[in-house]
């Protein structure tokens, strides 16, 4: 029982590093609203689109769900980055559009992702992918530090 213990601690030790590696949240002054006006403006900046943007708050609100927290989920996607990825793998479309979220927590508002190279690496050993999920990585962080 004690190894059954101490396995389970570290494997909540890494999932938690792994969490943590997994996420890229940064905090902004802005609003909610003109977080994820800054951020669509500046998707179109670096040739993506948003596809749709999904209003947390006010989807649950229509199903009856008081939730506190304003978070709008945009998903976004650069065609020619897409088109590699589907080429190489075409079950990667289970991984796409790209998703940015932007969102107020603790009465601060945050804009976040999953990283694209950490959620590929656990689905594809592909070095060609793992190039083309790092360049999307960059280009993801560089628009969030254009809204912010």
């Amino acid at each position: 029982m004690g190894n059954e213990s101490r396995t389970g601690t570290y494997a909540r030790t890494v999932a938690e590093q792994q969490e943590k590696t997994m996420k890229y949240i940064v905090e902004t002054p802005k609003s909610v609203e003109q977080a994820v006006a800054d951020f669509e403006a500046a998707v179109q900046g670096h040739k993506f689109g948003v596809l749709h943007i999904h209003n947390l708050q006010e989807t649950l609100k229509k199903k009856g769900v008081d939730f506190p927290n304003a978070c709008q989920i945009l998903e976004i996607c650069n065609p020619q980055r897409a088109k590699e990825v589907l080429t190489e793998d075409m079950d990667l479309n289970l991984a796409l559009p790209c998703r940015v979220s932007v969102y107020s927590k603790g009465g601060k508002t945050k804009i976040g992702m999953m990283k694209p190279s950490a959620m590929l690496k656990s689905l594809s050993d592909s070095p060609a992918l793992a190039r083309v999920a790092q360049e999307v990585e960059e280009a993801m962080i560089e628009m969030i530090a254009e809204a912010k």
